[in-house]
C-alpha cells in the first residue's frame, strides 16, 4: 500500500510541470520575467536566456522552464536556459511556477525567433534574353531554404536601383521550418536597359533583438541584352546644307541600335562616292555643281529602319568670281592706260611736224 502513495506521488511530481500549460496565468501580478525579453538565434549557434521567476523576497517551491532543447541552471528563484547549439525550430520558451500558498500558476512566455538565411538565391529573366524593346519580361528570383519566411524581404535591382521590395506570401508561424519560395516582377523592356545588371536580394527583418545589419543573400548579376530598332545619335543638319564649290562635304548619320545597324547610303551622283558607302559618315573631297541633290541613308537592323534624307545646295565660289572682276578691271585699265598714252604721243608727233 504504501508502494502505492509512493507511485502517485511520483506521478504527480512528473505531472505537475506540465500542468500550467493548460492552467496557468499569464497576468498574475508577479509573473516570472525573462532576460532578454525576446530572443532570435539563427540555426545552430549557441544561446541563453535567463527567466526572474518572482520579485525577491518570494516563496515558491515549483518554478521551472519548459523547452525541448537546452540545459537549466537554477540559482535562488532564477533559471538560466543555455543552448549549445539551436537545433529545433521553437517559437517561444514558458517559464513558471506555482504560488506554495494558494497553488495557483504563473507562467510568461519568452518569444523565440529561430533563422536561416537562404542556402541560395538565384535571378532569371523569363522569356530568356536577349531581350525586345517594349516588350513585357517577368524578373524572377528563387530564394530557397529561409526560415522564418514571414521575416523575408526580397528585393528586386535595375543596377543599383530597388525597383520593389516584396514579402512572403506564406506563413510559417506555426511550424517556422525553411521553405523556398519564388518572387517575380513584371517588366517592360526599354533600349536604355541594353547592358543593365539586373538581380536580386534576400534580407531577413529581424527587429531590434535581431544581427544588424540584418542578413544579405544577393543573387548573380545578370546584364540585360535589349534589341531595338535604330535611332538617329548624330545631330539633324539644316535644311538645306549649303556649300561653296570646291568645300569638302561630310554627311553623318550615326545611329543606336542592337544588333549594331547597317548603313546603305544613296547619294545623287554615285560616282563622286570616295568613302565606302556602308558606313555612317559620307564624304566628298570637294564638291561641284554635279554633286547638288539629295543624299538618303538607310539606316537599319532585324528590328527595323530609319531613312535620314539630306538636301545639299551647291553655290559657286563668289571668291573666283572677285578675283576675275579685280583682274578684268585691272586689265582695262592697264589698257585704257596704254591707249591714252600712244594717244598722246601721237598727237604731240604732229605736233611738232606743223612749219613754222
Amino acid at each position: 500500500m504504501f508502494s502505492c502513495y509512493i507511485f502517485v506521488v511520483v506521478s504527480l511530481i512528473n505531472f505537475l510541470p506540465d500542468f500550467h500549460v493548460s492552467s496557468c496565468d499569464q497576468n498574475c501580478a508577479d509573473k516570472p520575467r525573462f532576460t532578454p525579453s525576446r530572443l532570435v538565434v539563427q540555426f545552430g549557434k549557441p544561446t541563453s536566456a535567463l527567466c526572474s521567476v518572482c520579485q525577491p523576497g518570494c516563496y515558491v517551491s515549483l518554478f521551472d522552464i519548459e523547452s525541448p532543447i537546452g540545459a537549466l541552471t537554477k540559482n535562488g528563484t532564477e533559471v538560466t536556459w543555455t543552448v549549445d547549439e539551436m537545433t529545433e525550430w521553437i517559437n517561444s520558451l514558458s517559464c513558471y511556477y506555482t504560488n506554495d500558498t494558494t497553488g495557483v500558476q504563473c507562467c510568461s512566455d519568452l518569444p523565440i525567433t529561430v533563422y536561416k538565411p537562404p542556402d541560395n538565391v538565384s535571378f532569371s529573366v523569363h522569356p530568356d534574353v536577349p531581350m525586345s524593346e517594349g516588350q513585357q519580361y517577368t524578373l524572377q528570383c528563387e530564394v530557397r531554404d529561409v526560415a522564418p519566411v514571414e521575416n523575408l524581404r526580397v528585393t528586386f535591382y535595375r543596377g543599383q536601383t530597388a525597383l520593389v521590395e516584396l514579402k512572403s506570401s506564406k506563413r510559417e508561424k506555426d511550424e517556422p521550418t525553411p521553405v523556398s519560395e519564388v518572387f517575380t516582377l513584371n517588366i517592360t523592356s526599354t533600349k536604355e536597359d541594353d547592358g543593365v545588371q539586373f538581380w536580386c536580394e534576400a534580407k531577413l527583418e529581424l527587429g531590434a533583438e535581431g544581427p544588424q545589419p540584418p542578413p544579405v543573400v544577393e543573387s548573380e548579376k545578370l546584364t540585360a541584352a535589349v534589341h531595338y530598332k535604330p535611332q538617329l545619335e548624330a545631330s539633324v543638319p539644316p535644311d538645306p546644307i549649303i556649300l561653296t564649290e570646291g568645300n569638302p562635304l561630310t554627311l553623318n548619320c550615326s545611329s543606336v541600335g542592337n544588333p549594331p545597324p547597317s548603313y546603305t547610303w544613296t547619294p545623287s551622283s554615285p560616282s563622286r562616292i570616295t568613302s565606302p558607302s556602308s558606313g555612317s559618315v559620307f564624304f566628298i573631297n570637294s564638291i561641284t555643281p554635279e554633286d547638288e541633290g539629295l543624299y538618303t541613308c538607310y539606316v537599319s537592323n532585324e528590328k527595323g529602319s530609319i531613312t535620314v534624307q539630306f538636301d545639299v545646295k551647291v553655290q559657286a565660289d563668289n571668291l573666283i568670281l572677285i578675283v576675275g572682276v579685280v583682274v578684268a578691271v585691272v586689265l582695262l585699265a592697264v589698257i585704257l592706260g596704254v591707249a591714252v598714252f600712244i594717244r598722246k604721243g601721237m598727237s604731240t608727233r604732229r605736233r611738232e611736224d606743223v612749219p613754222l
